[in-house]
């Protein structure tokens, strides 16, 4: 049983907790994921690690409650258990060498954006972070990207926060001014990340993007991360949870990642409701 240290709300339907877990706080990296169960007899989800401290021995994750198993999480309190808290799981993101990069995240993908930020920032690399979110409510770890950014664009969609616009608008005004970076690393939805990758491929500069959005086991035995690349004119199958999540920008197939992701919504809306009726009623 893994306890929960912390909790808290971070916007209305995005929520942080601090579980102790001193054996994957050890070894955890920024890119990595790990598996829970919120009990027994629960589904096994993939979240990615969103920070870790390794003398607390405690690890820190950040989901957006969609689902069954992150609406039954979300009921856990501070001081509370989950059953099984298992990794860290795959490849963390490559660092090492990089002195100039730019950060791009997207709604709770600013949650796996972030200890990657503060590791760049750790080594020494100049961070220009773009983070965007549709409206003022939803921000999140503005304060935490804002310390450890040489440069930081709040965007939203409906203006009412920052500047109006997606993460686009300002990647392309930098590229578009002659700015230029060792790598930009996008991790958001999928239709954010194809449109980053579309920004930046006439630069050339290396793209890499977080493909964990479409994980669901997180062993690579239920084939729903399966995911296409095209490489050297060749479509490549390989799995987001054992061979990423991180992959070159370039070469993913967005549109069928975006089609296949899709065809599991109806299944996990029904789970959802259900698991909030079960919890209204064992409320009354």
């Amino acid at each position: 049983m893994y306890k929960i240290l912390s909790k808290k709300e971070l916007n209305p339907t995005v929520t942080m907790m601090d579980i102790y877990a001193p054996l994957v706080a050890a070894k955890a990296e920024p890119g990595q994921f790990i598996i829970l169960r919120v009990d027994e007899d629960g589904e096994r989800i993939p979240l990615t690690v969103a920070g870790y401290d390794r003398e607390k021995g405690s690890v820190k994750i950040i989901f957006q409650i969609v689902g069954a198993t992150t609406k039954k999480l979300n009921y856990k309190s501070e001081g509370d258990y989950i059953s099984d808290f298992v990794g860290p799981l795959g490849k963390k993101t490559e660092v090492d060498g990089l002195k100039k990069v730019c950060i791009v995240g997207g709604g709770v993908g600013c949650a796996i954006a972030l200890p990657v930020a503060q590791k760049l920032a750790e080594l020494g690399c100049e961070v220009t972070s773009i983070i965007g979110f549709r409206s003022k409510e939803l921000l999140i770890l503005e304060d935490e990207f804002k310390a450890v950014s040489k440069k930081l664009f709040v965007m939203t969609d409906d203006g009412s926060y920052g500047r109006e616009g997606n993460v686009c608008v300002p990647l392309k005004e930098m590229l578009g001014s002659g700015e230029s970076f060792d790598e930009v690393i996008s991790i958001g939805p999928l239709v954010m990340m194809k449109f980053v990758v579309e920004a930046v491929r006439p630069t050339g500069i290396p793209c890499t993007v977080s493909m964990n959005p479409i994980m669901i086991d997180g062993t690579g035995m239920c084939g729903g991360c399966r995911l296409t690349l095209i490489r050297d004119g060749k479509r490549v199958t390989e799995f987001a949870c054992v061979d990423g999540p991180d992959f070159n920008g370039y070469e993913v197939d967005f549109e069928e990642a975006m089609s296949r992701s899709a065809m599991y919504r109806d299944f996990e809306r029904h789970a959802y409701e259900s698991t909030c009726n079960l919890f209204s009623k064992e409320v009354k």
